[in-house]
């Protein structure tokens, strides 16, 4: 059996309650980590997934609340004991950055440090991130203040899909990264540059024939901005609901 675990589901400024948006798929053979907000390893740890079974990590774009938590993850599996390699995937300019960053932390001198292979997608729509006998995943540039990627993931033995449309104003490549998937989880940061808002990702979800719209990586707290359900289905009549964390959709 499949399932992915919600790790975070709030926009930039995270709440007491909710943290950045990131999330982990396990499947068989890989256990994939889709960002690195704030400290990964306590939210894997409250999730009941160790550190070890973490096989690739992919990052969406190079913004603090999607890459902040990369260094401390890394560091934590390095003194914790890690020897098995770790791939990490993103378009060139995230990696090239992310690699910049771990230098800042001089961390080609850090002894005994488990292997990284830093894995480049080229910004191509439905650039093929990984195949395997279990699944198989896609990634196209979205619409961000930076280059992002949004993500398709088939699961073959299951046969049910899944989109994440990570940060972005509306676009064809995230209807095309949702089309006909089981599940769509779809930004609802608000209509405004870089982003979407709630009746947006509707829009998405019905035009994309999903089959469940899920809203992540929206207000949260005291920024908390009405009934983002309501106004998604305004545009789509299909199941909706909110992410929160440590929600678990099993696949």
């Amino acid at each position: 059996m499949a399932k992915l675990t919600i790790l975070g589901s709030s926009n930039a400024i995270p709440s007491l309650e909710q943290d950045n948006t990131h999330m982990v798929l396990e499947t068989e053979s890989r256990t994939i980590l889709v960002d690195c907000a704030s400290n990964p390893l306590v939210r894997l740890q409250r999730a009941g997934i160790g550190f070890q079974k973490v096989t690739d990590i992919i990052l969406t774009h190079f913004h603090p609340d999607h890459v902040g938590g990369l260094p401390l993850l890394l560091m934590d599996m390095w003194l914790l004991g890690r020897s098995t390699p770790l791939n990490i995937y993103g378009l060139h300019y995230t990696l090239d950055r992310a690699e910049s960053m771990m230098g800042l932390y001089c961390w080609g001198d850090w002894p005994n440090f488990f292997q990284v292979n830093f894995c480049r997608i080229p910004a191509d729509p439905l650039a093929k991130v990984m195949d395997n006998d279990e699944l198989r995943i896609y990634a196209s540039p979205v619409k961000h203040f930076v280059p992002n990627i949004g993500l398709r993931f088939e699961l073959k033995p299951q046969a049910r899909n899944l989109a994440y449309s990570c940060d972005t104003e509306p676009c064809s490549t995230v209807f095309e990264l949702s089309r006909n998937v089981d599940f769509l989880f779809h930004e609802a940061s608000g209509d405004f540059s870089g982003h979407s808002s709630a009746a947006q990702a509707g829009d998405v979800a019905r035009s994309a024939d999903v089959g469940e719209l899920i809203l992540i990586h929206y207000p949260t707290g005291p920024l908390a901005s009405g009934d983002l359900v309501a106004q998604a289905a305004k545009k789509f009549s299909g199941p909706i609901r909110l992410a929160h964390d440590f929600m678990v959709i099993d696949l």
